[in-house]
């Protein structure tokens, strides 16, 4: 073989891998394309973003705020009752007493903060 032939080979080579490169990236670039006409089509047949004057307002009396009390607890029967067992309908609904300390209930200094953590406990 001579010289000239190896030099026709891999400059073919490279062509083909350069129209190969070329082709791969037309097609990404048209499924690009597509996709955004896609995504347009979709948003269109979206229902329309409501206005500014029909977005929520403040109420005249200013933000609602979060009130917190600390609430008394429900008295349960304890299981050694000769009672049968509630069941969840016959459990009080959530109108508990509000207590009469509010203050905030923390955790002791030295204990574990978990249930069986294994630490001092309440001393």
């Amino acid at each position: 073989m001579s010289t000239a032939t190896f030099v026709l080979a891999a400059t073919s080579g490279d062509v083909l891998n350069v129209i190969a490169a070329f082709a791969g990236g037309l097609f990404i670039a048209g499924a690009l394309v597509w996709a955004v006409q896609f995504g347009m089509r979709v948003q269109d047949r979206e229902s329309p973003r409501p206005r500014p004057e029909e977005q929520a307002h403040l109420p005249a009396t200013g933000p609602v705020r979060e009130m917190r009390e600390m609430r008394e607890p429900d008295e349960m029967p304890m299981p050694g009752d000769s009672r049968e067992r509630l069941m969840p309908y016959q459990l009080h609904p959530a109108a508990s007493r509000r207590g009469k300390d509010q203050r905030r209930k923390r955790w002791l200094p030295g204990s574990s903060g978990s249930f069986g953590g294994g630490g001092l406990g309440h001393v």
